[in-house]
C-alpha cells in the first residue's frame, strides 16, 4: 500500500542504525520504575505497545549516570551499575521483535534533584537553583566534573551491551549539562564558565568520553534546549554558536526548548501549533549539516510531512501524542487518520501526574495507557443491553467500550451536538486543540453497528424502561456553580447582562471584537476556567482583574499550565485579588470583601462568575426509583457524578468493563 506520506514511512540510516520510519518517541518520564531504579515489566509493556504501534525509534526516558547524586524522580531509571544491564537487554529484545530501534537518554540531574529524595544537597555548575524557589545547589569541584564525565561515558557502554541501538546524551531542560550551557545557571570563574567555549566544555567531555566508550560505529544524539525562553538565557544564536565546540562527535541533535522557568515551551501548552519548534532544528540542520530530530505538538501527519520533505528536520520526535495513541504510526501508514486518538496537550495525566504530583502517568483520552485497546479481544457470553443517558465524552467512552465488546447500546443526548462540555470549550481560541477528542470519540462512535444513537433527546423513565437495559450509564455533565450570592441570580447570563458564565462566554465568542483595550473585564474564581476567561480577554487588551477565595490562583493545576498562566499574568499585569470574597453582584461591578476585611468595588465592562461546576443528574433519582426492585445496575459517571476533570471521566466511561465483569456479562 502506498502511504500518502512518504517522507514519514522513508528509512533513515545513522551510522549502522537504520529507522524505518521517521517517527520517534521522546524521552518522557513515566514514574514506572522500579524503587531500585530497575524498569519493570509494567514499563516493558507500556513501551512494547508503541513497538507493535509502528513507531520507528523508541528513545527511552532519562536513566541516571550517577546515584543519587544525579537522580530525578522517585522511581527514575538507572544504568550506573552493571546489574541493570540484564532487564534492560531483555526490554531491548522485546521491543526489536517489532522492529522498532530503541535508545535511552542518559542524564544526571543537577540542580534539578531534590536532597529529600537523594539525601544530599544537589550539585550544578554554580549555587543558583534551577527553577524560583528550588533548593540552592553546590557548584561542582573539577574534580568531580571528571569523575561524572566517565559516569557518562561508562553507562553509554552499557546502554550498548544491552542491546540499544543509540544512545541520547541530555544537555537540556534544566539538567546538569544544560546548567553549564545557560548563563542563568553557571556564573563560573574557572575553564567551565564565563565563555561559550567554556560553558561547553564539560558537554564536550562527556561527548567524547560517551565516544570513547562506544566506538565508532554507534549513533550519539545530544537533546539541546535551542531556545530557553528565559530572560538572559541562551537564545536560538547562542545555541548555534556554542556547538560548535562540541558537534563534531554527535551524530543526531536532538532539538528541543525551554528550561524549568519555561516549561510551557518544553512541555508545549495546548495552544502552540503543530511543529511550532521546527524552525530550531533547521537553524541547528543548516547549520552543521547534522540530522535533527524536532517535536512540539506534532498530532498531524500532514504537519510531520510537510516539514520533512522541507528538509526542516529528518525526524519527527512525538511524546505525549504515543501516550495518547500508541498507535499513531500504523495508524497513519494504513490509511485510518479518521481513527487517530490525538493528544490534546492538556498536561493534566503526563506532566501533571508525574511532575506535579509524583506518580505513575495516565492520560485523559487514554484511559489505558499500558494495555492500550486490549479490551477490544473481550467479547460478552450473553446478550446485554447498554442505556447511556448523555452524549459528552464520559457517556461516549461507555457507549463505545460497551459497544465495541458486544453490547447492544442506546446513548441518548439531549442536545444536537455530542461531545458535551469539551465541544464548547474547545471554542475558546487556545483550546481549539480539545475538540481533537470529541471528534475522535464521534468518529469511533460512527462505525459501531450496535451502538444507536439518539439525539435532540429529552430522556424520560419511560423510554429508558422501553429499552430493557441491563446496565444503565448515567452521564449528564455538570453546570456551572452559583452561590446564593445577592444580585448573581439576577443578572447571570441574562441576555441584557454584562454578568456570565463560560458557558454564557462561550455562546457569545464571536460578538467581542479583537481589538478591546481600555475595557476591564473582572473574573471571579482563579481556577482553570477562570483563567481560560482572563487567557482570552487579556490577548484583546482587556484589564483584567481575578477574585479568589483561596490564597493562590491556579491551584491544582498542572505545573505547564501553572507555569505558563503566572507568565502570561505578568505580561499582561493582572490584577490578582487572592483571599478575597464575592459579596454581591452588580450589573456593572463586583461587591468583595479583602483579606483585610475591607469591602471594594471591582468595576467590569464584562463580569465572569467562574466558580466551578456542579453536577448535573436531571434523571437519577427517578432512574433509581423505577428500577429499585430489578438487577439493573444504574452507574453514574464523570461530572454527573462528581464535577471534575475530563481525565476521570473517560476513565469511569471505560470502566463500563468492570460492571460487566461483576454481572458476568464477559
Amino acid at each position: 500500500m502506498k502511504s500518502k506520506y512518504p517522507h514519514i514511512f522513508e528509512p533513515l540510516t545513522i551510522r549502522r542504525m537504520t529507522l524505518k520510519n521517521r517517527v520517534m518517541m521522546t524521552p518522557m518520564g513515566t514514574n514506572y520504575g522500579d524503587q531500585n531504579g530497575e524498569m519493570t515489566f509494567v514499563h516493558i509493556d507500556y513501551y512494547e505497545q508503541r513497538a507493535k504501534g509502528g513507531t520507528g525509534l523508541l528513545m527511552v526516558e532519562n536513566a541516571s549516570v550517577f546515584s543519587p547524586q544525579g537522580s530525578n524522580g522517585t522511581t527514575q531509571l538507572r544504568i550506573d551499575h552493571d546489574n541493570y544491564i540484564p532487564r534492560l537487554w531483555y526490554f531491548t529484545e522485546r521491543m526489536h521483535k517489532h522492529g522498532a530501534c530503541v535508545g535511552i537518554q542518559i542524564n544526571h540531574a543537577g540542580a534539578s534533584a531534590v536532597s529529600a529524595r537523594t539525601g544530599m544537597q544537589p550539585v550544578s555548575a554554580s549555587d543558583i537553583p534551577s527553577k524560583a524557589g528550588g533548593e540552592i545547589p553546590r557548584p561542582l569541584e573539577k574534580e568531580e566534573i571528571y569523575e561524572i564525565v566517565k559516569k557518562y561515558g561508562e553507562a553509554a557502554k552499557r546502554a550498548q551491551t544491552a542491546g540499544f541501538d543509540c544512545v541520547e546524551i541530555h544537555a537540556g531542560h534544566s539538567y546538569l549539562l544544560s546548567q553549564f550551557l545557560s548563563p542563568t545557571t553557571n556564573k563560573r570563574t574557572d575553564e567551565f564558565g564565563g565563555s561559550a567555549e567554556n560553558r561547553a566544555r564539560f558537554a564536550k567531555l562527556v561527548i567524547e568520553e560517551v565516544r570513547k566508550q562506544v566506538g565508532p560505529f554507534f549513533p550519539i544524539f545530544v537533546r539541546i534546549s535551542a531556545e530557553e525562553f528565559m530572560e538572559g538565557g541562551n537564545t536560538l544564536e547562542d545555541t548555534l554558536d556554542y556547538l560548535q565546540y562540541f558537534q563534531e562527535e554527535v551524530d543526531v541533535f536532538d532539538v528541543s526548548a525551554g528550561l524549568n522557568g519555561s516549561i510551557q515551551y518544553q512541555i508545549d501548552a495546548n495552544y502552540l501549533p503543530d511543529g511550532w519548534r521546527s524552525y530550531m532544528a533547521k537553524a541547528v540542520k543548516e547549520k552543521y549539516g547534522k540530522p535533527c530530530v524536532t517535536m512540539g505538538n506534532i498530532r498531524d501527519p500532514k504537519v510531520a510531512e510537510e516539514i520533512l520533505e522541507k528538509g526542516d528536520a529528518d525526524i519527527i520526535g512525538m511524546g505525549r501524542g504515543l501516550i495518547a495513541d500508541p498507535a499513531w504510526v500504523n495508524k497513519v501508514e494504513f490509511n485510518r487518520e479518521d481513527e487517530l486518538r490525538k493528544c490534546i496537550s492538556c498536561n493534566v495525566g503526563c506532566a501533571g501526574h508525574r511532575i506535579g504530583l509524583n506518580i505513575p502517568i495516565r492520560c485523559t483520552v487514554n484511559p489505558a495507557v499500558n494495555a492500550n485497546d486490549e479490551y477490544y479481544k473481550r467479547k460478552i457470553n450473553k446478550p446485554c443491553n447498554v442505556v447511556v443517558v448523555g452524549g459528552g465524552t464520559a457517556g461516549l467512552e461507555a457507549a463505545c467500550t460497551a459497544a465495541e465488546v458486544g453490547c447492544t447500546t442506546f446513548l441518548l443526548e439531549k442536545k444536537h451536538e455530542l461531545g458535551g462540555l469539551s465541544v464548547q470549550i474547545s471554542k475558546i481560541p487556545d483550546k481549539k486543540r480539545l475538540a481533537d477528542f470529541p471528534t475522535y470519540m464521534i468518529n469511533r462512535a460512527s462505525k459501531l453497528k450496535n451502538l444507536f444513537i439518539f439525539t435532540d433527546n429529552d430522556t424520560t423513565v419511560e423510554q429508558v424502561k422501553g429499552l430493557k437495559p441491563d446496565i444503565i450509564v448515567n452521564a449528564t455533565g455538570s453546570n456551572p456553580t452559583l452561590p446564593p450570592i445577592t444580585g448573581l441570580m439576577d443578572l447571570v447570563d441574562k441576555d441584557d447582562s454584562n454578568v456570565a458564565t463560560v458557558i454564557k462566554m462561550i455562546e457569545r465568542i464571536n460578538d467581542y471584537p479583537e481589538d478591546m483595550k481600555g475595557k476591564k473585564v473582572a473574573v471571579v474564581g482563579g481556577g482553570a476556567v477562570g483563567l481560560d476567561v482572563m487567557e482570552f480577554f487579556t490577548e484583546r487588551g482587556c484589564e483584567v482583574t481575578i477574585i479568589e477565595m483561596l490564597p493562590m490562583i491556579g491551584n491544582g493545576l498542572d505545573p505547564i499550565t501553572k507555569c505558563d498562566t503566572a507568565a502570561k499574568m505578568k505580561k499582561y499585569n493582572v490584577r490578582q485579588m487572592t483571599n478575597t470574597a464575592l459579596q454581591e453582584v452588580c450589573n456593572d461591578k463586583f461587591i468583595v470583601k479583602t483579606p483585610e476585611g475591607n469591602i471594594e468595588n471591582i468595576d467590569f465592562d464584562y463580569g465572569f462568575v467562574c466558580l466551578g461546576m456542579r453536577s448535573n443528574t436531571p434523571i437519577i433519582n427517578e432512574l433509581q426509583d423505577a428500577f429499585a426492585d430489578t438487577d439493573v445496575e444504574i452507574y453514574n459517571i464523570g461530572d454527573s457524578k462528581r464535577a471534575r476533570r475530563i481525565i476521570e471521566g473517560t476513565e469511569e466511561g471505560r470502566d463500563i468493563i468492570k460492571v460487566l465483569e461483576r454481572h458476568e456479562f464477559l
